[in-house]
């Protein structure tokens, strides 16, 4: 049996009314794929990769991306592609009407994950 390498995003995105859920759309040792659907008023709280790298791509909507441990913050929309190389902070606040929607791939899949200030 052969795996999958074709994926419809719409199938993955989970919106939900307390945090935004980390949606997988498929894995390997090399990376993890996911969808996020970010409603309005919702946050992925700060943190970093510290062995691996995040980039996003915008599908659609737009957000407060978070560049730094101090808040400094700058607009995502539709369209942007935005890395956070391993051991960047990076967060997003949805403080529009309409959700925010992505697709993350983190690299390798062991990249890890810690909170800021945690």
């Amino acid at each position: 049996m052969s795996t999958p390498r074709l994926f419809k995003s719409a199938d993955f995105l989970q919106p939900a009314d307390g945090e935004p859920i980390r949606s997988v759309v498929t894995q390997s040792d090399e990376a993890v794929i996911v969808a996020w659907h970010v409603q309005a008023g919702q946050r992925i709280a700060a943190h970093v990769h510290p062995h691996g790298q995040d980039t996003w791509t915008v599908l659609s909507g737009e957000g407060q991306y978070q560049l730094d441990d101090e808040g400094t913050t700058r607009t995502i929309v539709a369209g942007d592609v935005v890395v956070a190389h391993t051991g960047c902070v990076h967060g997003v606040y949805n403080a529009g009407t309409a959700p925010l929607i992505f697709i993350s791939v983190v690299c390798p899949a062991d990249a890890g994950y810690e909170l800021l200030g945690a």
